[in-house]
């Protein structure tokens, strides 16, 4: 009998489900790997899935699978290492189960992720943000709430499975106006909101009515709206917003995208690095560095501060009395 298929369906039920409580998102994603390199694997041992063994699985072909997720699938590099992440994590908890196999379990663990480039954040400028919030009709129901979502979305920075995730009774208007959601890594996350972002949804809520745990953003038919549902909504008003702004149309603007902008414009305001870490639930600060990276206008800044080559150091002295006056002022 297979040693790999009870397994495999021991990591998902166990291991993840019960041990780690891991989140369907994360379940979803190891899933979809998994069901990917099993059919790789059968393709290439000859065998169904249900028959493989961890012998089968060694550690060049999971490398040619990685390969080819790069060269057939067209996926990207940060694709590729997140796929190499749930085969190790499978792998290492194979280790203490199957010590018969230690050797190949850590040729497999010891494939590296691989390296890439970094691209450079992308984010909205305020007169992009502007352009985008006036681009939905508010004269239906359907632009108020696309209106409604995207200022939430860009004051906020809350992921787009946050925003869809959100109830009524998530939001708390009043002194200390919060919303209140369970991100990443199933964290709890509070982050407060500005009186103009308060007082635009009030007047939504007061539309959209219903129960406490109703969802804030519902679909046409009152249900949650899915993560591909506000992509889409996303891109139909940025289409609209280009006619306003044509530096849109040079930005692949993502849900994502308004993350980064509602980072960048705290950056902007003077927020510490480690504050806006804390605003959008990352794990480290290092995870936040990219804003410092994209954010020309602090480079700017810090040389403006340097001293030109060729000049003596020293304080600037107004030449005369008046100047001075002036200066004083």
């Amino acid at each position: 009998m297979s040693t790999l298929a009870p397994t495999l369906e021991a990591f998902f039920t166990q291991r993840l489900a019960t041990e780690r409580d891991a989140s369907v998102h994360t379940v979803a994603a190891y899933r979809d790997t998994w069901r990917l390199l099993l059919l790789f694997a059968q393709d290439r041992a000859g065998k169904p899935p249900s028959q493989l063994e961890f012998t089968d699985l060694d550690a060049g072909l999971v490398t040619a699978f990685l390969t080819r997720l790069e060269t057939e699938r067209g996926n990207s590099v940060t694709t590729r290492n997140a796929r190499l992440t749930a085969i190790r994590s499978l792998f290492r908890y194979a280790a203490l189960r199957h010590p018969e196999h230690a050797g190949l379990i850590q040729r497999v663990l010891a494939i590296p992720s691989k390296r890439h480039e970094q691209a450079t954040v992308c984010f909205l400028t305020s007169q992009e943000v502007d352009a985008l919030l006036a681009a939905p009709d508010r004269s239906n129901w359907y632009g108020r709430r696309d209106h409604a979502l995207l200022t939430l979305a860009v004051q906020t920075g809350l992921r787009v499975s946050e925003l869809t995730r959100l109830a009524n009774s998530d939001l708390h208007r009043g002194t200390g106006a919060c919303v209140h959601c369970v991100g990443k890594g199933r964290k709890q996350r509070v982050t407060p909101l500005t009186a103009q972002t308060v007082a635009m949804l009030t007047v939504w809520l007061r539309e959209r009515a219903g129960n406490a745990t109703d969802p804030l953003f519902p679909s046409r038919r009152g249900r949650p709206l899915t993560t591909d549902a506000v992509a889409w909504l996303l891109a139909k008003h940025v289409d609209t917003a280009i006619h306003h702004c044509p530096t849109l149309a040079s930005k692949n603007v993502t849900p994502h995208v308004l993350r980064h902008t509602a980072a960048m414009r705290l950056l902007q305001a003077g927020v510490d690095i480690s504050v806006i870490a804390l605003w959008l639930g990352h794990e480290s600060v290092q995870s936040t560095q990219v804003y410092l990276h994209a954010d020309l206008a602090l480079k700017e800044q810090a040389l403006a501060r340097t001293t030109p080559p060729g000049t003596a150091p020293g304080r600037y002295h107004p030449p005369d009395t008046l100047l001075a006056f002036l200066e004083a002022l």
